[in-house]
């Protein structure tokens, strides 16, 4: 093979890898503020293992006792807390994801947790996605075709012991 044609070849490789990239901005970005930043809270309302979960859904009142305030806000589909692997640290940490299923794109349409392998799977469309190693992208289904990855969220951690999550 001569260099134009490696060249070419890998330019074909750049511009076709450059198409695999996720969309996890499909969802609309709904205010995200749940506020888990004392020990306390975090500790009741947390997760603390390996894919551990929890959702938080203020219109759904999820978790019921949570102390719901009008500084919270839950996102489009509500907030998907697993404790999975950080992609910037390298380490388990709590992710967050808004739970709405891209494909599907509405509020009502949540992802659920698979407990034998920790994905989340949409109910209505059967995408699968991989949230405990931190990234909530398509692993099968329509989210595969459509390029479509569940939107992240930032958790911040407090010097209170716990944690906020928020959008911005």
């Amino acid at each position: 093979m001569n260099r134009f044609s490696l060249t070419i070849v890998m330019l074909l490789a750049i511009v076709l890898a450059g198409c695999e990239h996720i969309n996890n901005k499909e969802v609309p970005s709904f205010m995200v503020r749940i506020d888990l930043s004392t020990y306390a809270v975090w500790n009741t309302y947390g997760v603390s293992g390996v894919g551990d979960y929890r959702y938080f859904n203020r219109d759904k009142r999820l978790p019921s006792n949570f102390p719901y305030n009008v500084n919270t806000y839950t996102g489009f589909g509500g907030v998907l807390l697993v404790m999975g692997m950080d992609g910037s640290t390298g380490s388990y940490a709590p992710i967050a994801f808004d739970a709405a299923c891209p494909v599907e794109n509405r509020m009502e349409v949540v992802v659920g947790i698979n407990s034998e392998n920790f994905e989340a799977v949409c109910p209505k469309c059967g995408s699968r996605y991989d949230v405990l190693m931190g990234s909530g992208g398509p692993l099968s289904g329509p989210a595969i075709t459509h390029h479509y990855g569940l939107r992240m969220l930032k958790v911040y951690s407090s010097p209170n012991g716990g944690y906020i999550i928020t959008n911005s």
